[in-house]
């Protein structure tokens, strides 16, 4: 679907960001104020080591909510994800400012006796509280302030007065959609060479193409659709100048809809504007796909020399003990681009001529017991590493599937393709959020799909982050799903 956006007053954004750094360091004065402040004095006596901790809190929610940004003001959005992106903008705070403390406590900033875990007990005793608080806070404040723009929308303040010119599918579905008043948008009305049967007795006819100029030089509207097909640029052309001698924001209202009904982007080339259906964000961006890659060494390169020896020299010796045969497991699997890669496990089965054809089940009468501890903990994924390291994988992305898997699912499910745009994972985003294990019915392997085709679309680094976080949680609890 195509977002309309419209602009915020900066006024408006500067209030709600200051709104919520008062909340975390108000919160963060309740919270550390007796403890980072020395016996005697005066109340309120801000220490200078108080004020360094509440400075890098400070900091850290910026960081935080530059990575998951506030954006409920906005008309184009429909409530949003606000409780997952205040969990994000915490988390990626808790990182930060844990680091902090750790990093300046070794340095001897902070040595006032009151640390004894990494320098900093007491403040890690506080930290939970504080952060589950300031979680809960967040997500209130933020949907309380939604829901009093939204009042102050529907009572006819705020508005955005828009104008439309031309008519098209797009148009149409446009106006409907800004017919809600919490999104604040009040139509004068629509320009067109005749008038549409359509908009009769719906909205004001304004007058033809020509009288655009005139209209907006006498009244004061803030944005303008146009949806008049690119044949008539010498038209176009005219009011985009118009437009902006006029204050007036111009929005082009291109009619794909009749094939499209989704999200697009629109990118340049050379000095050409095309519409791409999904932001990919490896993909389309050298400098996101060297960031990846680099973690993905850097990680892989560190596990391999100072972890996986001694995990292998166990897995090995038991193996003698439980399961006699080879170590490891060798499977074709689809990798970037579709191309076939040799995918190293922990053999966990027995030795058997279905293990390119057949997926492991809950009772699959080919584990071991001890393979099943494997799987359950997920130690057998841990060789693939390996993989990581030549550039066969990366550390996070949609999980690889057999290649026999890929080609019967490749003609089953829409966009199946989409998921090997990018190198597969160790372990994803799919597997987090419990599209783990073997999948009966298509609808399963479906929603894994969408999941996989979200992350490709959504990455960033802090993404990777929460995705590795999470998995090393169900590493140590176990995964029911894992067999």
């Amino acid at each position: 679907m195509m977002k309309f956006q419209s602009q915020v007053p900066a006024l408006l954004k500067f209030g709600v960001y200051l709104s919520e750094l008062v909340t975390v360091s108000l919160l963060f004065y309740v919270f550390f104020y007796d403890n980072l402040t020395p016996e005697g004095d005066a109340p309120f006596h801000i220490s200078p080591l108080f004020g360094w901790m509440v400075m890098a809190i400070m900091m850290s929610y910026m960081v935080g909510v530059w990575v998951r940004p506030i954006a409920y003001f906005y008309r184009s959005s429909r409530g949003g994800n606000i409780t997952g992106n205040v969990v994000m903008a915490v988390s990626v705070m808790v990182l930060l400012f844990v680091t902090f403390l750790v990093v300046f406590d070794k340095r001897g900033y902070f040595s006032t006796g009151l640390y004894s875990i990494w320098g900093i007990s007491v403040h890690f005793s506080l930290l939970v509280p504080y952060f589950l608080c300031l979680t809960v806070a967040l997500i209130l404040q933020r949907y309380f302030l939604r829901w009093a723009l939204w009042s102050l929308r529907s009572s006819g303040r705020n508005r955005q007065y828009v104008v439309l010119v031309g008519f098209s599918d797009n148009i149409l579905e446009l106006w409907s959609e800004m017919q809600n008043k919490i999104y604040g948008y009040y139509i004068l009305g629509y320009f067109n060479d005749t008038p549409v049967e359509n908009f009769k007795d719906k909205m004001n006819y304004l007058g033809t193409i020509e009288d655009i100029h005139t209209y907006l030089q006498e009244n004061h509207v803030h944005q303008l659709y146009c949806a008049l097909p690119s044949s008539m640029a010498k038209q176009i052309v005219p009011i985009i100048n118009t437009c902006e001698h006029t204050c007036c924001h111009f929005y082009s209202v291109p009619n794909v809809r009749n094939y499209l009904k989704r999200t697009m982007n629109m990118e340049i080339l050379g000095s050409v504007p095309v519409l791409t259906i999904r932001n990919d964000q490896l993909s389309g961006s050298l400098t996101n796909r060297i960031i990846k890659r680099t973690f993905d060494i850097v990680i892989s390169g560190l596990f391999l020399i100072t972890c996986f020896w001694w995990i292998y020299l166990i897995v090995a010796l038991l193996g003698m003990i439980f399961q006699p045969g080879p170590v490891f497991f060798y499977q074709r699997r689809s990798g970037l681009g579709g191309k076939e890669f040799i995918c190293i496990k922990f053999r966990s089965m027995k030795v058997n001529k279905q293990s390119d054809e057949l997926q492991a089940t809950e009772d699959d009468p080919r584990k071991t017991k001890f393979g099943d501890f494997l799987r359950r903990y997920s130690i057998d994924e841990l060789p693939q590493f390996i993989n990581v390291f030549k550039g066969d994988m990366s550390v996070v992305g949609p999980r690889p599937h057999m290649v026999k898997h890929t080609k019967e699912y490749s003609e089953l499910i829409d966009k199946y393709m989409v998921r090997h745009w990018v190198r597969p994972g160790i372990t994803g985003w799919a597997q987090v959020t419990g599209s783990r294990g073997e999948t009966r019915e298509l609808w399963q392997m479906e929603e894994r799909i969408k999941k996989d085709i979200w992350y490709i679309e959504n990455w960033s680094p802090f993404l990777d982050l929460q995705i590795i976080f999470l998995t090393v949680i169900n590493m140590i609890v176990g995964d029911k799903n894992a067999y």
